[in-house]
C-alpha cells in the first residue's frame, strides 16, 4: 500500500514529523493499548464483534492476523472489530488570552498549535479519525473527527485562524464535549489550565464517566515554571482581564513557586485519580522530544498494564 503524501501546511513541521516517523510503531501500540482498555471496560454500547479485514502493515500486532485468510490468499490481513473500525480522537485547544504568553520566541498557543497538528497527523496516519475543538470561554470552532487525510488541511486552517480571546472556561468545554460526543473515544486537551481547578476536575470526571480516554497536555512557559525575574520593581500584566500587579519579584518568588507546586500537584492528583493521562509540557522543549517522551512513557505503561 502506498504511503500517504504529507501535506505542506503551516503547523506541520517536516523536521518534527521526520523525527516522529520512527515512532509510528510506538504510536500504533499506544492506540492499540487504548482500544484494549476500552474493550475491557464494563461500559455498555461497544461491541467487539468482527467487522472486516484490512491489509497488514509493518508494526501491526501479529495476534490480529487472520491465518485462515492467509491460507487461502497467501496475503496477510488484520481482523478489525466493530469498535476498531473508526477510532475517534478529539483534540481540544485552549485559545484563551493566557495562552498568548511567551518568554521566548513562541507563545504557549503557537506551541500548542504545532503539537495539535503533529498529533492530528499521527492519528490520521494510523488510519483513525481526528477532530479539533478550539475554545476560550466558549467553543469557537469544531471540526468533527474524520479519517481522510484532507482533515489535516481543515485542522491546519482552523489552527491558523485561532486567535487568543478572554476568558478561559475549560470545565464548561469538557462538560459540553462529554454531552456532544456520541461515541467513546480519546479526548486530548491542550491548555495551561488557568481556570477554576475544582470545576476543571468535575469536567474531567464527566468525560471519564462517559467512557472517554482523556489525555491532558498541560502547556506552560518556562518562565511560568521557574519565575526567573530579577531584582527591582516589575509590572505584571493580566492576560485575561485581571488587573496589573506592580511588585518586586524577589519578594514573591518563594510564595509563587509554592502555589505553583500546589497547583500542579492538585491537577496531577486529580488526573491520576480519574485515570487520565497527564503530561506537563514545557514550551522550551522541542516538540518531537515532548511527544516522543510521552508516547514512550505511554507504551511502557500499556505494557505494564497488560503484564498484570
Amino acid at each position: 500500500m502506498a504511503a500517504r503524501a504529507r501535506p505542506k501546511l503551516r503547523y506541520l513541521d517536516p523536521a518534527v514529523l521526520q523525527k516522529l516517523n520512527s515512532l509510528d510503531l510506538v504510536a500504533r501500540e499506544v492506540v492499540e493499548g487504548v482500544r484494549v482498555g476500552m474493550h475491557q471496560s464494563p461500559q455498555r454500547g461497544f461491541s467487539t464483534e468482527f467487522a472486516h479485514h484490512r491489509p497488514y502493515v509493518p508494526g501491526d500486532s501479529a495476534r490480529h492476523l487472520d491465518w485462515r485468510v492467509y491460507g487461502r490468499t497467501e496475503r496477510y490481513y488484520i481482523k478489525l472489530y466493530e469498535s476498531e473500525t473508526n477510532f475517534d480522537a478529539n483534540i481540544l485547544l485552549d485559545a484563551s488570552s493566557s495562552m498568548r504568553y511567551a518568554s521566548g520566541d513562541i507563545s504557549k498557543l503557537e506551541y500548542a498549535k504545532f503539537v495539535a497538528a503533529s498529533l492530528a497527523y499521527m492519528i490520521v496516519d494510523q488510519r483513525d479519525s481526528v477532530g479539533l475543538g478550539v475554545f476560550d470561554g466558549e467553543l469557537r470552532r469544531y471540526l468533527a473527527p474524520r479519517s481522510a487525510i484532507g482533515v489535516i488541511g481543515n485542522i491546519d486552517a482552523a489552527l491558523t485562524e485561532a486567535v487568543p480571546e478572554p476568558r478561559t472556561d475549560v470545565a464548561a468545554i469538557l462538560h459540553e464535549f462529554a454531552a456532544r460526543i456520541p461515541r467513546r473515544g480519546v479526548v486530548i486537551l491542550l491548555s495551561d489550565l488557568f481556570d477554576h481547578v475544582e470545576e476543571f476536575i468535575k469536567g474531567l470526571d464527566h468525560l471519564r464517566f462517559q467512557g472517554h480516554n482523556v489525555i491532558v497536555l498541560h502547556v506552560l512557559d518556562p518562565y511560568e515554571l521557574s519565575f526567573p525575574f530579577g531584582g527591582g520593581t516589575w509590572r505584571f500584566e493580566g492576560l485575561e482581564l485581571e488587573p496589573e500587579i506592580v511588585t518586586q519579584p524577589m519578594r514573591i518568588r518563594a510564595v509563587y513557586l509554592e502555589e505553583l507546586r500546589k497547583f500542579l500537584r492538585q491537577i496531577k492528583t486529580a488526573c491520576d485519580r480519574s485515570h487520565v493521562d497527564y503530561c506537563l509540557v514545557d514550551t522550551s522543549r522541542p516538540i518531537d522530544v515532548v511527544l516522543s517522551a510521552y508516547l514512550i512513557n505511554r507504551i511502557n505503561q500499556t505494557a505494564g498494564a497488560r503484564s498484570r
